[in-house]
């Protein structure tokens, strides 16, 4: 159990991206363009990659894809970084299939989706991240998002997950804070925060970092709010932290995944993005005018242009 002044060890670091996986103009794996985004990310600031996540376009890449990924990313950044690869599927047994292959391509963790589509019971969904966490020997990270699985890992589900000796961690996407600050209580799991707008405020409760699509573009933003905090200045981190909301909201509350605003905002950035795959769409001139608006007012105020 954790106390008010023991916050959990971050297995995976603190300042972690989910990072989109780049495609050539044609469609195919860029694995050139993943291993320069790579590098791009870890000397800004992240100090964790999450590869074939929501923003990786997992449901659209095959199984060779994501090995081949992982592989390819740990060639770039060697040691600087920890690797979490997506292995998430609606299938229990392609899932653990995944989280063996991630290991034999050097991942350091796994990070685990509840299954989406068909709504398991919360017996099931233990019993799903059970058998996944004993398919490998690389430590899990729950990924809770109901609002995209339709299912939510219930508190008390995690508090029994945690008693497995490889889950270790939680990506939080619940919009529960009672919830959170409950598991936080009973267990030692480091919980990541996985919505932008909330790094700081599960920060400050006990969470271990974030997982943040925005740092695509922005990879050394929510290093500072964490070092900001970690500095005793709280004024300082809120500070940092309301910066960031006008390029979080356009980027993750504007209609639009945040694949799509963050393949358009690295494409303009001239940075290592490509296309999305379909059935996603890419986002139009206009919306990547407002992107480029939002994310240069924040690079100014903060003085992180990552171009």
């Amino acid at each position: 159990m954790t106390t008010d002044d023991d916050r959990p060890a971050a297995p995976f670091g603190r300042t972690l991206c989910a990072m989109v996986t780049p495609f050539t103009e044609s469609g195919a794996l860029d694995l050139d363009g993943a291993r320069r985004l790579a590098e791009h990310l870890v000397s800004r600031g992240c100090d964790g990659l999450v590869l074939s996540g929501t923003t990786g376009e997992s449901p659209t890449t095959t199984d060779a894809e994501k090995a081949a990924l992982v592989t390819a990313v740990r060639e770039a950044v060697g040691d600087r970084a920890a690797l979490v690869a997506g292995v998430g599927t609606a299938d229990t047994r392609h899932t653990a299939a995944l989280a063996v292959a991630a290991e034999q391509a050097g991942a350091d963790g796994l990070l685990v989706v509840a299954p989406y589509y068909s709504r398991p019971p919360q017996d099931a969904l233990e019993a799903h991240f059970t058998e996944v966490a004993d398919a490998s020997g690389l430590p899990v990270m729950l990924y809770d998002i109901p609002g995209r699985t339709g299912t939510r890992i219930e508190p008390d589900t995690v508090v029994r997950l945690a008693a497995h000796p490889r889950i270790v961690a939680v990506k939080d996407c619940a919009y529960d804070l009672l919830g959170t600050q409950k598991v936080l209580s009973r267990t030692g799991l480091a919980y990541y925060a996985g919505c932008d707008e909330q790094v700081l405020a599960l920060y400050a409760v006990g969470a271990a970092g974030c997982v943040s699509t925005v740092a695509n573009v922005v990879p050394g933003v929510f290093r500072s709010v964490l070092d900001a905090f970690d500095a005793g200045d709280t004024g300082r981190a809120a500070l940092l932290q309301r910066g960031a909301i006008g390029l979080v909201e356009s980027m993750m509350a504007a209609g639009l995944p945040g694949t799509v605003t963050a393949k358009a905002l690295l494409s303009a950035l001239g940075l290592p993005a490509g296309p999305v795959r379909r059935p996603l769409r890419p986002a139009d001139r206009e919306t990547t005018a407002g992107l480029l608006a939002a994310y240069e007012e924040l690079a100014a105020a903060s003085g992180q242009s990552q171009a």
